[in-house]
């Protein structure tokens, strides 16, 4: 049994030493990672009280675009997370607006 416990200990420092040694960054780089999300800002003017989406997690809001061809705009977008009015977003589009929920 002495021996099984003296194997056990080297074991265990070779995994400490594996988490503990530093990570090298990559000297490349990818091409994503200097990349910031691109969208158009806008405002959240409204947040409706229903939700949606399979466990209730989507709420909809009201959105003022503020940047882009639609400004001044406002559109109803389903939004994932905390969400209160006077929250600036980030919209992939302003084209698209999403349909009102339904009460059932």
């Amino acid at each position: 049994m002495a021996e099984s416990s003296v194997n056990e200990q080297p074991n265990a420092k070779e995994q400490t030493a594996k988490v503990q040694a530093p990570v090298s960054k990559s000297q490349g780089g990818s091409p994503e990672e200097g990349r910031k999300f691109e969208g158009y800002l806008a405002e959240v003017v409204e947040v409706n009280p229903n939700r949606t989406g399979i466990y209730g997690e989507i709420k909809q809001a009201m959105c003022r675009v503020l940047e882009g061809r639609d400004t001044g705009r406002v559109i109803r977008r389903n939004v994932s997370g905390r969400i209160k009015v006077g929250d600036k977003i980030r919209l992939p589009d302003t084209t698209r607006e999403d349909k009102p929920i339904r009460a059932r």
